[in-house]
């Protein structure tokens, strides 16, 4: 497996670079069982994104105007997408949400901080239990691990699978926006994002868009 790395400034910064190295270093396979089954996807092995300045607005990439593309998600998603993230709010069709194992969770880091200090390892959220393997498809978020260091709220993610177009930067834009909830309660300062993943990916159809916003031919 080829494991990359990356150091970016902002959510945007880290999208745009991930964007321009996959078609790099990229790998692409036939998919058998996931999502767009029978198509195809390139994808990184292993990849770890270092962003420093997570908390810099806008949260969400904005692609170039001069090449008509729409940006990969809207604030208005975004904001659809927190509740789905934060709270055990679940709809008739879904089967899980993360919120339904973040919400519990973040009170329980919360208070962790605040009562027992800043200096623990044990402020990990899981996502899913012993049946998310059975699910068709299960939880691609596995893992929200909180770090207080230098006064400062980090948080390092897992991904098991991630859309690079149109799940990434909802997705890190809304964790973001969680971790500056918890670090506002514990009274600390917003840190740094590290993710972590063996499936960041783009699909066959969004491979031409992608090309095109970074002036790739």
């Amino acid at each position: 497996m080829n494991l990359e790395f990356i150091k970016a400034t902002t959510i945007s910064d880290s999208w745009f670079l991930c964007l321009n190295k996959i078609f790099k270093v990229g790998r692409k396979y036939k998919i058998d069982r996931g999502s767009y089954a029978g198509q195809s996807r390139l994808e990184f092995d292993h990849i770890t994104i270092h962003i420093k300045y997570p908390s810099v607005r806008p949260l969400l990439p904005e692609c170039p105007i001069s090449s008509g593309i729409p940006n990969p998600a809207s604030n208005e998603y975004l904001e659809e997408y927190l509740s789905y993230l934060m709270t055990s709010a679940k709809k008739p069709n879904e089967f899980y949400t993360y919120g339904i194992d973040v919400e519990p969770q973040m009170k329980e880091v919360i208070k962790m901080f605040k009562e027992g200090g800043p200096n623990t390892n044990q402020a990990c959220m899981t996502i899913g239990n012993v049946n998310s393997i059975k699910l068709e498809d299960p939880q691609c978020l596995k893992i929200l691990d909180f770090r207080i260091s230098n006064n400062k709220l980090h948080v390092v993610i897992y991904f098991r699978s991630n859309d690079l177009w149109g799940g990434y930067p909802v997705n890190i834009a809304s964790i973001q926006v969680l971790k500056e909830y918890i670090s506002d309660e514990v009274g600390v300062e917003d840190g740094e994002i590290i993710y972590s993943g063996k499936g960041l990916h783009l699909y066959d159809h969004c491979l031409d868009i992608a090309k095109k916003v970074i002036g790739k031919k």
